[in-house]
């Protein structure tokens, strides 16, 4: 198992990389020119800046069963297609059942922002969403494989 992080404005970085660490699981963060890690005994992948190019850097990458950590629902999809365990800075599980719904949701903020509308962005990040996505993320990497066939 390995976790790859879409570290372009992931707020949960830090965590992720200390967690995964700490149970001896392999780390990668793909982010484009733009950031910057340096993180001791992780591997960074910087990609050139553009729409999308860490996003596919990342999709190489993968295999069944690994965990990806990103806010991003079309990679969450595509990650689902291929096996992969996608998780968001919240500790909500992309899954088959809901990622429809989230998709649709994001098509439809984008058809009222084209139109000049405004949809509410996000409130603050609090301590309780960092606590949500240590116990969903920790979960994912103590699963079994016996647990990821089902």
């Amino acid at each position: 198992m390995h976790v790859y992080i879409d570290a372009d404005a992931c707020p949960v970085t830090r965590l992720a990389v200390r967690l995964a660490k700490a149970r001896a699981a392999a780390v990668t963060l793909v982010c484009d020119c733009a950031h910057t890690f340096d993180l001791d005994g992780v591997q960074t992948v910087v990609v050139e800046k553009g729409a999308d190019s860490a996003d596919f850097a990342l999709l190489k990458r993968i295999r069944p069963g690994d965990i990806v950590v990103t806010q991003d629902y079309a990679l969450a999809a595509l990650c689902l297609a291929l096996r992969a365990r996608p998780i968001n800075q919240d500790g909500r599980l992309y899954s088959d059942e809901n990622i429809t719904g989230l998709l649709t949701s994001r098509h439809e903020h984008r058809k009222v922002r084209r139109a000049g509308g405004r949809v509410r962005g996000p409130k603050a990040r609090t301590p309780q969403q960092d606590q949500r996505f240590e116990q969903a993320f920790v979960r994912l990497l103590e699963q079994t494989p016996e647990e990821l066939e089902k």
